[in-house]
């Protein structure tokens, strides 16, 4: 007599099963026009059914795995980076939505310093984002590189390649780069960073975690500090980057610091807590207006509670709502 599937079997036969139809090439959706990635124009604002968005700017959106994708506010998605394990439920919906799903691209630089590599790299990608049906990849490199270094030009060569690659494998595909808060020496990045947002379709700023960036060690404070957050915006575009090449990125999440002041915990420990709100999120959306950026996105959209508390889906609905620069 057989036996009862057990949740560790079921996810073996789910695993297995996605193996079997990456291989065999079979468009996982119902629909098989949904595998067809999105080819129309790379602007940020304009959907796949090419109505515009009004005040509304592009939304580009971390998911890091799971199934809260379900709960997201698709009206303003424009883009999603899948960081978690590829799930090819998640693609089927978002292209039925209109919206892009992208690649994680990440390596050691010291492996992509040899052309030959690199191309081996790109290639590897390539061929990966064709079998999921993907639109694009978003490379996420953060590691230390000296300027004029090997590694400073072949992260160059690498972004200009992929791009190159990527577009002319997957037509109308986004290449997207991630960058810190500011282009000066934070966590010792000094990037070709006019060469690289050249090279790309658009930059993702990670305007977060500012303060640990800045020091040895993480002080107290705001996580993303306002003016300073837009000083950064303001340099990238002083040093040559145009606007429609930087998409905002802001935190969806906090810090809670143990401190000598304010409101004291059942331990008797002193905290601060800092995070972004929806007020302080609309103002950073309405500079991205101002300044004619192209989009805006978060790190990262699970973060969110989606649970069914009504206090929380209000909460959820507000930071979704903030987003739009008014």
């Amino acid at each position: 007599m057989g036996r009862l599937l057990g949740s560790r079997d079921t996810h073996l036969l789910a695993a297995l099963l996605l193996r079997l139809w990456l291989g065999s090439g079979t468009c996982p959706c119902e629909n098989p026009v949904l595998c067809n990635p999105i080819s129309e124009s790379r602007e940020f604002e304009v959907r796949r059914n090419k109505v515009p968005y009004g005040n509304h700017v592009g939304v580009f959106v971390f998911d890091v795995g799971g199934k809260t994708w379900k709960l997201y506010d698709w009206s303003q998605i424009t883009t999603v980076a899948a960081f978690g394990k590829y799930d090819p439920e998640l693609m089927c919906y978002a292209h039925s939505k209109g919206s892009r799903v992208v690649l994680k691209g990440d390596i050691p630089l010291k492996k992509i310093v040899n052309p030959a590599a690199r191309t081996a790299w790109i290639n590897h990608q390539v061929a990966l984002a064709k079998r999921q049906y993907m639109d694009g990849i978003n490379i996420d490199i953060e590691q230390q590189v000296k300027k004029y270094s090997a590694k400073y030009y072949a992260l160059t060569a690498l972004v200009e390649e992929m791009t190159e690659a990527f577009h002319k494998e997957i037509p109308g595909s986004q290449v997207t780069f991630d960058v810190p808060w500011c282009p000066e020496c934070i966590y010792k990045r000094v990037y070709n960073y006019t060469g690289i947002a050249n090279s790309c379709d658009f930059v993702f700023v990670m305007s977060y975690d500012e303060q640990s960036q800045m020091w040895s060690r993480c002080i107290l404070g705001a996580n993303a500090p306002y003016n300073q957050t837009l000083a950064g915006y303001d340099n990238y575009i002083r040093i040559g980057i145009n606007p429609k090449k930087l998409v905002m990125g802001v935190p969806w999440y906090g810090y809670d610091y143990t401190c000598r002041g304010l409101s004291k915990d059942p331990g008797g420990a002193f905290h601060q807590v800092w995070f972004d709100n929806p007020r302080s999120i609309s103002l950073k959306a309405a500079y991205v207006k101002k300044r004619g950026l192209r989009g805006i996105g978060m790190w990262h959209a699970d973060c969110l509670s989606y649970s069914g508390d009504s206090a929380a889906q209000g909460q959820t609905a507000a930071m979704w709502e903030a987003l739009k620069p008014k």
